[in-house]
């Protein structure tokens, strides 16, 4: 299920990103970024739609997931 990103509180929404760019296996290439930097740039593919907060229902996890990445259903979600 999409959670729109704007009904979660700063905090929340904050530490959901940080502990999304903070993840084992998250690469941002060959360049140090500050965790700031990495933020700033999930935030930013938010407000554009290219990624979104899911919510797992089976397992009551919520993550963040880039448009590519979303299942079907949830694309046709989005287009309404």
């Amino acid at each position: 299920m999409l959670i729109p990103h704007r009904q979660l509180s700063v905090e929340a929404l904050r530490g959901l990103i940080e502990e999304f760019v903070t993840r084992d296996g998250t690469d941002y290439g060959e360049i140090e970024t500050t965790l700031a930097d990495k933020v700033a740039m999930i935030e930013r593919e938010l407000e554009r739609g290219l990624a979104f907060v899911v919510y797992d229902e089976e397992d009551g996890g919520v993550t963040i997931i880039a448009r590519q990445q979303l299942p079907p259903e949830l694309v046709k979600s989005i287009r309404g």
